[in-house]
């Protein structure tokens, strides 16, 4: 069987998506083969600019997409998919955009299966939650986003499993941001103010393009509400309890500049809150799902260096998963974040949903 094309459109060339490229770059005479796909990148865009591509990837996207990228529509997109007549179509989500996720079910509606690393869409309104699934299902279409939590961990995917499994599962609880880990392990251990690691966290590109969503519980809120849908429970965002970690004079409605110019304003009550610890404990961000007391709550809580969530290192993530019929949590530790991180996890499901794919050709061309 000659190799299936699969045209993916990558709306976001930041951190994620342009790592997401380079690897596919790397791995695409793999791909072809082991597996007997060829991964072509006909449309890529950033937030204002798109690039179309006539003959696929030529290894040498950044330079092509810094000459020849210009303004586009989103209707331009799904007008060049159709003059070319492309088919086996994914899109994927690399961005942090709130915007884009508008564009979803006209996506899924012109033939696209989507893969997110963007956790908005699954996060909105329980009602556009269900629409958007209502549409997949309608066009036979999938929508997959393991990397939307704790990206380099089959977290999501382990949740589905047990409770579709028939498994009752009682309490999701965690430390599911690579980036809160990272500053709070290091915070733990060095005598380093917390603002310089906060920035180091943003220079490795843990953090969110704007580190208030991370110091604000946002992100890890939604990924919380995230794996709450999952289990069939209709929370909205409203419905989690967050404390941030932010300061009433240097929030999210702080300017960014300003953010950035004040940062050190936070070392003096994390160095309290450090002081403040009972001997051998240490802070964590942690999130936690009570199915029992219908309860979503995220916040930084003291817990003992001894504990597994305690002895967490550099940005790795936690999740244990409490069920009826386990005595004890199942566990799931491992690295959360990182743009190579998460590049990977999309690139995964951009290979699961491309095996769907040639199945459903091969089906086709037998029939």
């Amino acid at each position: 069987m000659s190799a299936i094309r699969i045209n993916v459109v990558l709306f976001g060339v930041g951190n994620i998506g342009s790592e997401l490229l380079s690897q596919v770059i790397e791995s695409q005479r793999f791909f072809l083969e082991k597996r007997n796909i060829d991964l072509r990148f006909p449309i890529i865009t950033n937030s204002t600019l798109a690039f179309f591509e006539e003959e696929g990837v030529k290894n040498k996207w950044e330079a092509d997409f810094t000459k020849l990228a210009f303004p586009y529509k989103f209707q331009d997109i799904l007008d060049y998919v159709k003059e070319k007549k492309l088919d086996n179509l994914i899109a994927v989500d690399a961005t942090a955009s709130s915007e884009i996720i508008k564009n979803y079910i006209p996506l899924i509606q012109n033939g696209f299966n989507i893969v997110a690393a963007n956790k908005k869409a699954n996060t909105l309104h329980i009602e556009f939650y269900k629409e958007l699934r209502r549409v997949l299902k309608k066009h036979d279409k999938s929508f997959l986003y393991e990397a939307t939590v704790s990206a380099g961990l089959p977290i999501i995917k382990t949740i589905r499993d047990l409770h579709f499994s028939g498994e009752k599962i009682t309490k999701i609880r965690g430390v599911f941001s690579g980036s809160l880990s990272y500053i709070f392990n290091r915070f733990s251990n060095e005598d380093e103010y917390f603002s310089a690691i906060l920035k180091d966290a943003e220079k490795l590109g843990l953090t969110e393009p704007d580190s208030r969503e991370d110091l604000a519980g946002n992100d890890v809120a939604r990924k919380l509400l995230i794996l709450a849908r999952e289990i069939e429970n209709e929370f909205d965002f409203s419905d989690v309890k967050i404390v941030s970690l932010l300061l009433p004079n240097l929030n999210e409605n702080t300017s960014k500049a300003e953010y950035n110019r004040n940062k050190n304003l936070l070392d003096k009550p994390f160095r309290l809150a450090k002081l403040a610890q009972a001997e051998n404990n240490v802070l964590r961000y942690v999130a936690e799902l009570d199915i029992a007391k219908k309860k979503l709550e995220v916040k930084p809580v003291s817990v003992s260096r001894d504990s597994v969530i305690g002895q967490l290192r550099g940005a790795d993530n936690l999740v244990e998963i409490y069920t009826k019929n386990n005595v004890t949590p199942i566990v799931i530790q491992g690295a959360g974040a990182g743009r190579q991180v998460t590049a990977r996890r999309v690139l995964s499901d951009i290979l699961e949903l491309s095996e769907k794919i040639k199945i459903e050709e091969t089906v086709l061309e037998l029939i």
